[in-house]
């Protein structure tokens, strides 16, 4: 009959070793221009980030007013899709609307 000694077992692992670390989020950010209409900025807030009514004007009049404007937080990959989605529907509009990806902080 064989014995278990857990003198020799290294195999356990604790919880802190195991833990996830959380990806880092990076911020969509909407750029203002003099070409693209207040509108299109709303039904792209609406439509691609998924902001009601009342959080697509307010962020759009960030943008029209400050300049930059953010639309949403995610990972990167998913932040990397929305600017895409945002591009694709600005050409195909014939808007010159800017839309980035920034590394959040902290």
């Amino acid at each position: 009959m064989s014995r278990y000694d857990s003198d020799t077992d290294d195999a356990v692992l604790t919880e802190s070793e195991t833990r996830l670390k959380k990806p880092p989020l990076y911020q969509v950010i909407l750029h203002n221009d003099d070409f693209t209409t207040m509108e299109f900025v709303i039904y792209v807030l609406q439509n691609v980030f998924q902001r009601s009514e009342t959080e697509a004007v307010r962020v759009m009049l960030q943008v029209h007013l400050e300049g930059v404007g953010v639309a949403g937080v995610y990972t990167y990959e998913i932040a990397e899709m929305k600017v895409a989605k945002v591009s694709e529907l600005a050409r195909a509009n014939e808007f010159p609307l800017l839309c980035t990806i920034e590394e959040t902080t902290g």
